[in-house]
């Protein structure tokens, strides 16, 4: 049996308004990228292979959290689009790995960008100097919280 005591109120308060800010906050960032020809999911994929390229299909589903048979379907869309291409693996050619293409690579970073600009945006419009920095530590104490 767990000896942690109960959350205070004012934790679980920080808490349901921490989990509703942020998802608020990342659907209207999404949103400021948003591509009419891609789904989210495929702008997820891309941002994962803009990070770390060359990984399998197998390696992508389970990093986003879909079947293999689905994210098999979103490459080859992506495939499609000239975004993406699949190469041999050079240490096992029975594998194929997935990285971006150049296009993909531009699409990633226009779109990181993209969300960059707006957000700083709202910030500038919307916040004073002592509320931006108050969001700065704010993050701080939220990634803290993502350290184990």
């Amino acid at each position: 049996m767990s000896e942690n005591p109960s959350p205070s109120s004012s934790a679980v308060e920080a808490s349901r308004e921490v989990r509703a800010v942020i998802s608020r906050l990342r659907r209207r960032i999404l949103k400021a990228s948003e591509a009419e020809d891609i789904t989210l999911g495929q702008a997820s994929v891309l941002a994962r292979l803009a990070d770390k390229g060359g990984v399998t299909a197998s390696e992508l589903a389970t990093a986003e959290g879909v079947r293999h048979q689905s994210m098999t379907a979103m490459v080859a869309a992506l495939v499609a689009l000239g975004l993406v291409e699949r190469a041999p693996d050079p240490d096992d050619g029975r594998r194929l790995l997935i990285e971006l293409t150049a296009p993909g690579r531009r699409r990633v970073e226009r779109g990181r960008q993209a969300r960059t600009e707006w957000l700083a945006g709202r910030l500038q419009e919307r916040c004073t100097e002592e509320e931006r920095r108050n969001v700065i530590a704010a993050m701080a104490v939220l990634e803290r919280l993502t350290h184990d």
